[in-house]
C-alpha cells in the first residue's frame, strides 16, 4: 500500500542534481485534495518528468564526453532525462484505466538513474485493498 502521487509531486533521480516536479497533462483525471491524480504512464520525458538539474552518470554521453575532455574529473552536463518504462509497482487502483502511481514506485532513466517520488504532494488519500 502506498500514498497517491498528485500533479506537483517532488521527484528525484539518483544521477541529478536538483529535484524536479511531476507534472500530469490530461486535464479529465481524478483528484486527491485539489492536484490531479498520476498514474504510472505519466512517465514521459520533458512532459511529465522534467529535468533534474545537471547529470552526473557516466553512462550519459554527454557527462562521459565532457569528462574525458576534462582529464577524467567527472564533469556534470545538463539532465535530459530518458525514461522508456512505466513507474513501477502500480498501485491496487485505477486512474483513467491506468494503475494510479504510488509514492513508493520508481523508475529508470536509460543513462542508470533511479527516479523516486520524494514527496507525494497533495497525496492525503491512501490506496485501500
Amino acid at each position: 500500500m502506498g500514498n497517491f502521487v498528485c500533479m506537483g509531486a517532488m521527484l528525484q533521480c539518483s544521477f541529478g542534481t536538483a529535484p524536479s516536479s511531476l507534472m500530469v497533462t490530461v486535464p479529465l483525471r481524478p483528484k486527491c485534495g485539489n492536484m490531479l491524480m498520476a498514474n504510472i504512464m505519466d512517465m514521459i520525458p520533458m512532459t511529465n518528468i522534467m529535468s533534474f538539474g545537471m547529470c552526473q552518470s557516466m553512462s550519459n554521453p554527454t557527462v562521459a564526453s565532457a569528462t574525458a575532455a576534462a582529464q577524467g574529473v567527472l564533469t556534470p552536463m545538463p539532465c535530459a532525462p530518458v525514461v522508456t518504462a512505466p513507474w513501477a509497482p502500480p498501485g491496487q487502483v485505477k486512474v483513467m484505466d491506468t494503475p494510479a502511481l504510488i509514492n513508493n514506485a520508481k523508475c529508470m532513466c536509460q543513462w542508470g538513474g533511479m527516479i523516486s517520488v520524494n514527496n507525494p504532494s497533495g497525496s492525503m488519500m491512501t490506496q485501500g485493498k
